[in-house]
């Protein structure tokens, strides 16, 4: 089992890495995913994101989540083939946490180099906690 320290990360470059780990069998934690961060214009951003949490009715879909947690696990799921069996059971052995669990305070934390923000050099960035709060979600 791998511990992610998401503080700071890409959430596209993230969720790349994730979804091939996952799909090598590998099962993967996510903590802290209230620091990951996308990057872009903040209005842009918040404006697509609550666009596509308008989108169709309370009955029927798409639903899109407004909690941090659940939106990473979203884009993950958007890069595996979920509705094939393989793609499946690579999305069940992904966990998100807002924060670090007290069952996994003491695992050795890792990170994704390659999707770090500092390496990009950009100051126009977004958590997505901010976001989850702005739609209404948890923080």
């Amino acid at each position: 089992m791998t511990v992610i320290d998401a503080t700071n990360l890409i959430l596209g470059r993230m969720a790349t890495e994730v979804a091939k780990r996952a799909l090598l069998g590998e099962t993967i934690d996510i903590v802290n995913v209230e620091k990951i961060v996308i990057t872009g214009n903040r209005l842009s951003i918040f404006a697509d994101y609550k666009h596509r949490r308008d989108r169709g009715s309370q009955t029927s879909g798409p639903f899109f989540p407004k909690n941090p947690d659940d939106i990473v696990r979203r884009a993950i799921r958007g890069m595996l083939p979920y509705k094939q069996a393989k793609g499946d059971l690579a999305f069940k052995r992904v966990r998100c946490f807002i924060g670090v669990p007290n069952e996994m305070e003491k695992a050795k934390l890792e990170t994704i180099k390659q999707a770090n923000i500092s390496g990009l050099g950009t100051s126009k960035y977004v958590p997505i906690g901010e976001i989850g709060s702005y739609l209404g979600g948890k923080r």
